[in-house]
C-alpha cells in the first residue's frame, strides 16, 4: 500500500475545529522569500496554502489575504510538495501603520493589488 499524503481526503480528521474551505489568493513572504499561494482553507487555529511552485519554507512565515488585506503570522507545522499546514499565531490588518516586523508584508500586499 503506498504512503497517504498529510493532505488526502482518505486521512482522518485528527483537528479539534473543522476545516472551511477558503480558495482565496494569498502571498507566503519570510526573510527573502515571498511566493504567490492560494489559501486553499481555513480552520480557528490554522490554514492549508498551496504555494505556486514546490519550495522549503522556513518555520516562521506570514500568508497575506490579499482581498481581506490581513496578515497572519504563521508557524509552518507540515509541508507536501507545493502545499503546507500552518498553525495561526496572529492576525494584522495591512490597511494602515503596521508593526515593523510586517513591513515586508505590507509592501507584498500592495504590489499584489492590495488597498
Amino acid at each position: 500500500m503506498g504512503a497517504m499524503s498529510w493532505f488526502s481526503p482518505d486521512r482522518p480528521e485528527r483537528r479539534a475545529e473543522p476545516r472551511r474551505a477558503a480558495n482565496l489568493a494569498g502571498v507566503v513572504v519570510a526573510s527573502g522569500l515571498e511566493v504567490g499561494c492560494v489559501i486553499v482553507d481555513v480552520s480557528d487555529n490554522g490554514m492549508r496554502v498551496r504555494l505556486s511552485r514546490n519550495l522549503s519554507l522556513p518555520e516562521q512565515v506570514t500568508v497575506v489575504e490579499i482581498g481581506a488585506g490581513l496578515a497572519h503570522e504563521a508557524r509552518v507545522i507540515r509541508r507536501d510538495g507545493h502545499e503546507a499546514g500552518l498553525k495561526r499565531q496572529g492576525q494584522t490588518r495591512l490597511g494602515g501603520l503596521v508593526p515593523a516586523r510586517l513591513t515586508q508584508a505590507r509592501e507584498a500586499w500592495i504590489r499584489a493589488g492590495g488597498r
